[in-house]
């Protein structure tokens, strides 16, 4: 996969069947715009339930309808999700399918195609965003560099590094390299992590751009 697919804080979704069958379908350029966003948001589902799995719980007794103790746990703080926009906004329809009254906060930042260097244009978050849980959402995880400036937001805006999840729906090593070395607490859960960029800063062999056949644009 990569020197990174042993990283303590790297998740990547099991090679199951239904995932590898996913990927198949939103991979294939011939796959229609409405069956790539059927099995985009699929994936991104399966992607969130993962990463709820990495957030912490405390022990919580209940009684069953039978009149019967049951001991399970609850979910312990609060959580939120913030998208890089445009790319990122086609994950908050999923997320909110999984993660019920979810706050969703917004940022954007796009890439210079000549340098592939990110440029942030605006951000919108959660007043409390600093004392929540982040999901921070972009589908695809290339050079790292849209993300890192992500992160730096929301870490000035108060978010713990250790309280910040990117789920994405594909990754490659330079990502995940810029990631790690930049921000060595943030997990990273992922659909894939791909053989790496090519010349046009694209990943490889990818499935094209993600937002242009999500968005048909």
């Amino acid at each position: 996969m990569s020197d990174y697919a042993a990283h303590p804080n790297l998740t990547v979704l099991p090679a199951s069947g239904q995932v590898r069958g996913l990927m198949t379908i939103i991979r294939n350029v011939e796959t229609r715009r409405n069956d790539f966003i059927f099995y985009s948001d699929r994936l991104t589902r399966l992607l969130v339930e993962k990463s709820l799995e990495l957030l912490p719980v405390f022990p919580k007794s209940v009684v069953t309808p039978l009149s019967l103790p049951y001991d399970g746990v609850g979910f312990e703080g609060k959580i939120c999700a913030v998208s890089i926009m445009r790319a990122g906004e086609s994950m908050e329809k999923p997320v909110r399918e999984v993660c019920k009254k979810i706050r969703v906060g917004k940022i954007l930042i796009q890439r210079n195609e000549e340098t592939a260097e990110p440029v942030v244009y605006y951000s919108k978050l959660p007043s409390d965003i600093g004392r929540r849980w982040v999901f921070l959402l972009d589908p695809m995880l290339a050079t790292g560099g849209s993300a890192r400036e992500a992160i730096r937001i929301l870490l000035e805006a108060g978010v713990r590094e250790d309280h910040l999840i990117f789920i994405n729906l594909l990754a490659c090593p330079e990502g995940l390299h810029t990631i790690f070395n930049t921000f060595p607490q943030v997990r990273v859960v992922t659909g894939a992590v791909d053989e790496g960029l090519n010349d046009r800063a694209y990943i490889v062999p990818g499935l094209g751009d993600f937002g242009d056949r999500y968005f048909g644009t």
